[in-house]
């Protein structure tokens, strides 16, 4: 019994995800949502006591996971710490309705600010922050290149595409690695400003 129960909680949770991901949070009303998950409106209100409770599961969720993400990400080398964080968020958005949903709500699962997206890139700007000086200095960069991918894969999936990431993330590596201005060189390269 116990089994079920949870498997009902899961599929509201996931209808709820469903729905949002791809349209908006308005859209996540209780007759759209009963109806995606095939339970009735009691069983809604069996588990959850109103749908912005729903909804406040779904974005618990997506922050579970793209807080996995974020510390996965940095696990390896710091210097392409926010370039696997990257390609990873818009891989889990083309992928994951519960992500792509995520990044529509706030924690208390209204549509707005602050929302999944902004406490993901927050997790990451600390992140780099804590490597240091160094690399603090480009965390408001990194942000800005994940934030701007979030937001134009919404219009055009091409650009949650691992490939599309991986070739920006490859032209701003030289500013992440060594010789880069987070390690010290020159933000214009080797020839420098020149006066």
């Amino acid at each position: 019994m116990q089994k079920r129960s949870e498997q009902t909680r899961q599929a509201l949770v996931s209808a709820a995800a469903r729905i949002i991901a791809d349209g908006r949070p308005a859209d996540a009303g209780l007759v759209n949502i009963c109806r995606t998950a095939g339970v009735s409106r009691g069983a809604l209100y069996h588990h959850f006591s109103s749908t912005t409770e729903l909804t406040a599961t779904v974005y618990s969720q997506a922050f579970e996971r793209a807080t996995t993400l974020a510390e996965e990400a940095f696990e390896g080398p710091a210097e392409s710490a926010a370039a696997r964080f990257c390609s990873s968020l818009c891989t889990a958005l083309r992928d994951e309705e519960l992500v792509r949903a995520g990044t529509q709500l706030a924690a208390d699962g209204s549509a707005g600010p602050p929302r999944l997206r902004d406490d993901a890139l927050d997790l990451v700007r600390r992140h780099l922050v804590s490597e240091g000086g160094e690399l603090a200095e480009l965390a408001d960069l990194a942000v800005v290149v994940t934030a701007g991918l979030e937001s134009l894969g919404r219009t055009d999936g091409t650009w949650w595409e691992p490939r599309t990431s991986e070739r920006i993330w490859d032209l701003l590596r030289p500013l992440f690695g060594p010789g880069g201005p987070a390690r010290g060189g020159s933000p214009l390269g080797a020839a420098g400003c020149q006066d």
